[in-house]
């Protein structure tokens, strides 16, 4: 069925006024800048200042990571030796073991606070699986508050070589896009 010359021409008003619309501009990559924010966090799992506690094990026993839970309130540094480095936030969160092979698969659920520096007083929250802490891994921001806010990127993590057996050291790089208005 052919259009009319009279319903062709009202399609392309219509479309003419939807693709110049502001919320159509809106939603493309326009405004939009990539930020990379590398930071490192130190955590002590031990001792009377320990930052990761294990608050339940599993219920397959002790050769099974699955079900455990932990929470973190780790610090954020600029830099990797905790004694030189300032600090910037805190890493606050929860772990989860949900992979049923033995020190395999965790969900992790946290939220970079950011206490001095450029972002002080804005937060990202990350989440995503962990198959294993021997390596990389990626994980998502699902969002962001203060400078934050409308935010989406992700996060690649690595642990670093341990100087003590006390004390882990990650390496986090957050790559994020955020609106030309946040940066």
């Amino acid at each position: 069925m052919a259009f009319s010359s009279h319903a062709l021409s009202l399609f392309l008003v219509l479309l003419v006024a939807w693709s110049s619309s502001p919320t159509v501009l809106a939603a493309g990559n326009q405004g939009l800048g990539l930020v990379h924010i590398h930071l490192y966090m130190h955590e002590t799992s031990v001792g009377p200042n320990a930052t990761f506690a294990r608050i339940l094990a599993s219920p397959l026993g002790a050769n099974s990571s699955f079900g455990v839970t932990g929470v973190v309130d780790n610090e954020l540094r600029a830099g990797p030796d905790r004694a030189s480095s300032e600090l910037v936030g805190r890493f606050q969160g929860l772990i989860v073991g949900a992979g049923l092979q033995p020190g395999m698969g965790y969900f992790t659920s946290v939220t970079l606070v950011f206490t001095a520096g450029e972002y002080s007083g804005s937060t990202l929250s990350i989440q995503g699986s962990v198959p294993s802490f021997a390596v990389t891994f990626e994980r998502t921001v699902v969002g962001g508050t203060g400078a934050f806010r409308f935010v989406r990127g992700y996060s690649l993590t690595k642990m670093l070589p341990n100087p003590t057996a006390e004390t882990s050291v990650f390496q986090i790089d957050v790559f994020l896009l955020m609106h030309s208005a946040n940066i």
